[in-house]
């Protein structure tokens, strides 16, 4: 009797391990969502998971604010709100009594935006 060692010999190689795709992923979409997909992917030429898996790899994510900018942001719109009453005081009193506020106020800002861009 004959042992055949390798029945194989024709057909597609064996992927190596790096190139299996071991992970499934189930994504609930939209009746919207899912012709949309199918459709680019049609426009694209290419099966919907493969055109998900280059949307997943060219795809850029922007983090959320930490709530230290968070702070930052509010403490910057109370500012402004600020000078809106300052500017306000100024048309029905005057500009000179004013003055001092804006150069005070002023500082505040600076400080405020340039702690905003050390965290960006």
């Amino acid at each position: 009797m004959k042992t055949i060692k390798n029945r194989n010999t024709n057909g597609r190689p064996a992927k190596k391990p790096s190139e299996k795709k071991a992970y499934k992923i189930t994504v609930k979409m939209a009746t919207e969502e899912h012709y949309s997909l199918k459709a680019k992917a049609g426009l694209a030429g290419i099966n919907r998971s493969e055109f998900m898996r280059q949307c997943i790899r060219s795809s850029v994510v922007k983090q959320r604010l930490t709530p230290e900018l968070m702070g930052h942001i509010r403490q910057l719109s109370g500012m402004a709100n600020n000078v809106n009453q300052i500017a306000r005081t100024a048309n029905a009193a005057g500009y000179i009594e004013v003055h001092n506020h804006c150069l005070a106020m002023s500082e505040c800002l600076d400080k405020v935006i340039k702690r905003i861009e050390d965290d960006c």
